[in-house]
């Protein structure tokens, strides 16, 4: 008989056994770890009432340095603080909730406290202020009576460079510029005095304000002022190029006088009625200009119409010959005539001549020569015609208009013919042979000198200065 073996059993017992184990330590884990998560909570949850009571604290113990806040309570709760109590008005409550948001672990701030609006409590801090600031005031009257020297030395100084105007004019023979840079050595020098002064008051962060207000508001007034801005640096380039001298003859966009003064803002004229005319230098500078006087020599011109049977060329020489008979008429260059137009009764001739202004006035001489050139063609027998105008009628309106007329003439002395009219053009005695005075008008000359010596040192034209 074999023996059983008893392996199989003790193996199916050790494996229940440590099946059976297995939960139970796990278990027993889970029960030692347990206790620890309560021990947690209520760790933080002490961390948590500390941190509110330190934040209440210090709340606390701020306002209590502040006497608008003293009345004031403070509740805090999971790092909300509450504000209660009475406060003056609305600045103070802004300034407890301020005060108290800064902290750190603070969430956020509630304000409950009740504004009393007490006269007392109102009138009080600002009477305080008052005093306290009349007080600091008295104490720097030292301070300021030596920032007040110190600004009026810099002032006096900055006006005696700026009045030596014998050293400006050396260093700038133009006087626009040496005003100019004597106004801006002022200006400096004011500017350095103040600030020194606030320097000495304890004031140099004003200066970077006011530097920075200095540059927004002269951008505001630049675009206000452009004009006068754009006015002024035309007036210093028109007194450095120096396109026209005092006395001269020109015409400004259309705008003709004799020139008087050129000052800081405008161009002075006299119209050749004597009138005073002032043009915006800026207008000036960016304008066209004609000067008369510039070249002495000037060349006028003028039409006649010859009837378109005769022969032009001959009336052109007919014209020329009687202009150079004038004394006045430069013969160099020589006067000169062309064909301009021909027309559907006349042929217009244009005649050219050359005169001195300096000696000769241009409107007289051109008159003359008008009057000579006219005369010596009516005296060759050239015609003059006047404007012919032709007029068409309806065969209706024809018919009555010649019967009426028929009627009406009979008995009338015809007109002269053509030929008739030039001979006794020829024989008519021709008034205004005198000659009529060609020299310049001095009347208006003198008036423009006693304009110009009238105000000399507001004069920016220099005759010394290179001309453009």
């Amino acid at each position: 008989m074999k023996r059983r073996t008893r392996t199989p059993r003790h193996t199916l017992l050790v494996l229940a056994l440590l099946v059976g184990l297995l939960p139970g330590e796990h278990i027993l884990a889970q029960a030692e770890d347990a206790p620890a998560a309560p021990e947690s909570v209520v760790n933080i949850d002490a961390e948590a009432a500390e941190s509110d009571e330190k934040i209440r604290s210090r709340i606390e113990n701020i306002f209590a340095e502040l006497e608008p806040l003293r009345e004031v309570s403070v509740y805090v709760g999971e790092g909300v603080v509450i504000l209660r109590g009475e406060v003056a008005n609305e600045v103070a409550a802004q300034q407890a909730e301020r005060l108290a948001s800064r902290l750190a672990g603070v969430v956020t701030v509630t304000d409950e406290m009740s504004r009393t609006l007490a006269v007392a409590d109102n009138v009080r801090p600002v009477l305080e202020r008052l005093r306290t600031q009349s007080l600091n005031f008295i104490k720097a009257l030292p301070l300021i009576g030596l920032a007040l020297l110190v600004l009026t030395v810099f002032i006096l100084l900055g006006n005696f460079l700026a009045g030596r105007q014998f050293l400006w004019r050396k260093i700038a023979p133009n006087p626009f510029l040496a005003d100019l840079m004597a106004q801006a050595t002022r200006v400096v020098i004011l500017l350095l005095g103040i600030i020194l002064a606030l320097n000495l008051l304890g004031a140099a962060a004003v200066i970077t304000t006011i530097l920075g207000g200095a540059g927004v508001i002269g951008l505001a007034i630049g675009f206000a002022v452009r004009d006068t801005v754009e006015n002024y640096i035309s007036s210093v380039m028109l007194s450095l190029r120096q396109p026209f001298r005092a006395k001269d003859h020109v015409v400004i966009n259309d705008l003709e006088g004799i020139v008087v003064r050129l000052t800081s803002r405008a161009t002075i004229l006299m119209t050749l009625d004597g009138n005073h005319m002032r043009i915006p230098n800026a207008a000036v500078f960016k304008g066209i200009i004609l000067n008369y006087s510039t070249n002495p020599e000037r060349r006028f011109e003028f039409e006649l119409g010859v009837d378109a049977e005769d022969d032009p060329v001959a009336g052109m020489k007919a014209g020329l010959d009687a202009i150079r008979t004038l004394d006045f008429i430069l013969q160099d260059p020589e006067p000169d005539a062309l064909i301009n137009t021909v027309g559907d009764s006349n042929i217009v001739l244009t005649f050219y001549a050359w005169i001195d202004q300096r000696e000769t006035n241009f409107g007289k001489a051109r008159s003359l020569a008008i009057r000579a050139a006219m005369r010596a063609l009516e005296e060759q027998g050239f015609t003059l015609p006047e404007p012919i105008y032709r007029l068409r009628f309806d065969p209706e309106v024809n018919t009555a208009l010649f019967s009426a007329l028929d009627g009406k003439n009979a008995g009338v002395t015809p007109l002269a013919s053509g030929e008739d009219k030039n001979d006794s053009a020829a024989t008519r005695v021709k008034r205004g042979d005198a000659v009529l005075d060609v020299t310049p008008d001095k009347h208006l000359e003198q008036k423009v000198d006693a304009e110009i010596r009238s105000d000399q040192g507001n004069d920016l034209l220099d005759k010394d200065v290179p001309h453009e």
